[in-house]
């Protein structure tokens, strides 16, 4: 998807209107309009990219910074920071995007299932060597 046809993009220009938290050169913050629970936002990179390892590193730095500050600003105790790649991830809109997510209780927020793997430890001996040579 090109940057002109991004929904995201187009919130960045201003020509979607947007609940807008906080914006920076680098970064916008706004309320979800399709919120899992009250206060859910969302922290955009203004760079245009699908994926995470589509963004340059130097305009990754304020995400987490904002996101810390979005928790502190709607006063969520227990809360999910989700940042999705793909369609197989859940990722709907092809922009970089991380979700703050309030957990209010057990029925608002995000629901997350964990089907652990059992492990076979020299295959992980093999994939940690593996990643680890690559960093």
């Amino acid at each position: 998807m090109s940057s002109a046809a991004c929904i995201f993009c187009k919130i960045v220009k201003g020509d979607i209107p947007s609940f807008k938290l906080f914006e920076s050169d680098k970064v916008l913050a706004f309320l979800d309009i399709n919120p899992l629970s009250k206060g859910h936002a969302l922290v955009i990179p203004k760079y245009h990219g699908e994926k995470l390892t589509d963004i340059p590193d130097d305009q990754l730095t304020e995400i987490l910074p904002v996101v810390k500050k979005l928790v502190k600003a709607t006063g969520a105790e227990n809360y999910n920071v989700l940042q999705n790649n793909g369609r197989v991830a859940h990722q709907e809109v092809d922009h970089v995007h991380f979700h703050m997510i309030p957990k209010p209780n057990t029925t608002e927020g995000l629901g997350v299932g964990w089907p652990q793997q059992k492990t076979d430890m020299d295959a992980l001996k093999a994939l940690f060597a593996d990643i680890k040579s690559k960093m």
